[in-house]
């Protein structure tokens, strides 16, 4: 019997090292990547609903997950040795902002999963097969950009009736990154039309020299309103923008409410927070065993309208009592 016993112990030590160090593997920290085309300090706002998210759902950075950041700091050019350096990295999943990073983190790998915050069209890009069946390594959000940007528009004509002129800002052709926001643009110029308004398309690098020669254009051009093409390069620069809009007295509607945070006249559009937050939602599953391709997409669900009167003072503008009445929140 002691025999027995001194031929097993050897055997029982030899397992329990090898069961400890499969759980110990098993029991690795995961890893998000997290790509996007603005910048840190731009973006961070909304970052931070997302980590909050996360911490709900158990996940805390920095002791049970760690996140790997990268920004192309408005250089898309950038973007595609970025999403290739976290796919070397191996990390568990990416999370992409929107605009052109969602495409460009597909190119970059076809088995990571790939979580996008917004998206305007995901079909339309090529990203998924269906909302409901995504089919392969991307699911996510989409935020109905194209729809919410004429809606913009309108209520830009309804606060000010006499417009008649109205400066869009938009990036420059981004080539094969797809930054041009002519799906915002398939929407918006036929609803130009409908509303008797004159559209001045104003391409602009969003940084400082790119956008104070934008504000001298719209000038130039007469127009008695601006607006700005989605995308989370302009948001970046939002504050820079706001204080440009108060510098050319030009009445302006945001697709975020960040901008009204920064000061902004209005703004109309998904609740970025909202989505952000519901990103995490996403992560959670993923990390704990489910399918990108089985994980259906789903669109914004909470729109916002914020009216900034304060900032309508500084302009000398009046907004009709009507309006008033259809935000949300109005700053006083």
């Amino acid at each position: 019997m002691f025999r027995r016993i001194v031929i097993c112990l050897p055997l029982t030590v030899f397992l329990l090292i090898v069961s400890f160090a499969e759980a110990q593997q098993t029991g690795k920290i995961p890893r998000i990547g997290y790509l996007d085309n603005s910048t840190a300090s731009g973006i961070a706002v909304l970052l931070e609903a997302f980590r909050q998210e996360l911490n709900k759902l158990g996940w805390i950075e920095g002791k049970n997950i760690t996140i790997e950041y990268r920004f192309a700091e408005q250089k898309l050019e950038r973007l595609p040795e970025l999403a290739a350096e976290l796919v070397r990295l191996k990390v568990d999943l990416i999370v992409v902002s929107g605009g052109p990073t969602p495409l460009v983190a597909k190119k970059a790998t076809t088995t990571l999963p790939i979580v996008m915050i917004n998206s305007p069209d995901p079909m339309a890009a090529g990203l998924v097969t269906s909302l409901a069946r995504p089919g392969g390594n991307v699911t996510g959000l989409s935020g109905l950009v194209p729809e919410l940007t004429s809606k913009r528009l309108e209520i830009l004509k309804d606060a000010i009736p006499r417009l008649s002129r109205v400066g869009l800002l938009r990036s420059m052709p981004g080539g094969a990154l797809g930054s041009d926001p002519e799906l915002q643009l398939k929407e918006l110029r036929p609803a130009a039309l409908a509303l008797k308004i004159k559209l001045e398309e104003i391409k602009t690098q969003p940084d400082a020299k790119g956008l104070e020669s934008a504000f001298q254009t719209a000038k130039q051009k007469q127009v008695g309103a601006i607006m700005t093409a989605t995308g989370r390069r302009f948001f970046a620069e939002r504050k820079r923008i706001v204080e440009l809009a108060v510098k050319y007295r030009l009445p302006a509607i945001y697709p975020e409410k960040g901008y009204v945070d920064e000061g902004g006249l209005m703004s109309y559009g998904a609740d970025y927070d909202d989505l952000y937050r519901r990103a995490a939602f996403y992560v959670d599953k993923i990390l704990k065993g489910a399918k990108p391709a089985d994980l259906p997409v789903q669109q914004a669900t909470k729109f916002e309208f914020v009216i900034n009167l304060k900032a309508a003072k500084q302009i000398g503008l009046t907004i009709p009592p009507d309006v008033l009445a259809r935000a949300n929140r109005v700053i006083k």
